[in-house]
């Protein structure tokens, strides 16, 4: 006998209705030139919304060209990166999936090569740049970044704003702010690598006010009908480092700016943490975050039986998950999961948004 499934419930979330709760989470590609997306992207992005995604968000794109983790990273600050985009987006709504794009800047650990080309530090001779972060200590084996000043940091809002009217021009419908995985936002708030004595340093509220003040900028220039969201790394999984608590306290500021929905994520801010990966490791960091700082939240993180993400959704500890390498095995695994569910609502609407 046929269901209700959860997993395949609409959401509603401002103006925008996304058909289901399984969503794509963003994957790097490193196949871009000059940070334009191509075919490839077309076809990676394409084909889970033909398989039933809900919401297909695009890989963490530069908002400047030295924000990028490698020289072939997808960016969105030019006018033709806003026309390739549009190209794609055209395409996964004509399929009924919602769009979006998380913006980034990699900050100490940008310049590298691709995964499967070590990834090094790229010499500024070779196509790389210097990195720039919040302090001057080096990710790992990476070349050492230069510490932002005080003025360039505050110009960093300015730069995100302007990244998100290109993904309104682009026709994106939501933005995400990849504040997560030791990239240059979490490089502030990460009292692990954060060494700052300025404003934005030392204590909680100094090293967070880089991400309020980039919220701010981004929630005035994104459409008030289109969603924002934000992705955290909840916890270092380090002594002495971000936690679980932190972030419940960092997520309230943000949704007090406008932010809808938390996509919790964790790690990345030093090389050395000891990450409990199992099986939905990620899970109990969005259930906090939902019930403690009461917003909307996202997981990610080894989730992969249809069971399993129902689960998460039923029992409250998320309103929503992120598959990533599952969707790159089996692009199609939502209509699987809707015929192991046995669910009969997973088509009850298509992508909508007010016009």
């Amino acid at each position: 006998m046929l269901g209700v499934s959860h997993l395949f419930e609409p959401i509603k979330l401002r103006d925008l209705t996304v058909r289901n709760r399984v969503w794509v989470s963003p994957m790097c590609q490193y196949s871009a030139t000059d940070g334009v997306p191509n075919d490839w992207h077309l076809v990676h992005l394409g084909q889970f919304a033909i398989g039933g995604a809900g919401l297909v968000i695009a890989e963490a794109s530069g908002v400047t060209p030295e924000g990028r983790i490698t020289p072939h990273d997808t960016g969105i600050y030019s006018d033709e990166q806003v026309a390739a985009w549009r190209r794609i987006n055209d395409f996964v709504h004509a399929q009924g999936a919602a769009t979006g794009i998380q913006l980034a800047h990699a900050g100490r650990k940008a310049s590298t090569a691709q995964p499967w080309a070590g990834g090094a530090t790229v010499d500024e001779s070779e196509g790389g740049w210097q990195t720039v972060s919040s302090t001057g200590n080096a990710f790992g084996d990476l070349a050492a970044p230069r510490a932002l000043t005080a003025e360039e940091v505050a110009e960093l809002p300015e730069k995100f704003a302007a990244a998100a009217r290109r993904a309104d021009e682009a026709d994106f419908d939501v933005v995400e702010l990849h504040f997560a995985h030791g990239y240059l936002a979490h490089q502030f708030y990460s009292p692990l690598v954060n060494d700052r004595t300025d404003a934005y340093g030392g204590e909680f509220q100094n090293r967070v006010r880089v991400l309020l003040e980039i919220t701010d900028a981004v929630r005035a220039a994104w459409p008030e009908g289109k969603p924002l969201f934000a992705r955290l790394s909840a916890t270092d999984w380090a002594e002495g480092g971000w936690t679980g608590d932190d972030s419940v306290r960092l997520s309230k500021l943000l949704a007090e700016r406008g932010v809808d929905l938390i996509d919790a994520s964790t790690g990345g801010a030093i090389p050395d943490a000891k990450i409990p990966v199992r099986s939905g490791y990620q899970v109990p960091f969005a259930r906090q975050i939902k019930l403690d700082a009461e917003v909307p939240t996202a997981s990610v993180g080894l989730i992969t039986a249809p069971e399993q993400a129902e689960e998460i959704v039923v029992s409250g500890s998320a309103d929503a998950v992120l598959l990533g390498r599952e969707l790159l095995r089996d692009p199609h695994w939502p209509l699987h999961a809707a015929d192991r569910l046995r669910a009969d609502n997973i088509w009850p609407v298509q992508y909508e948004r007010a016009r």
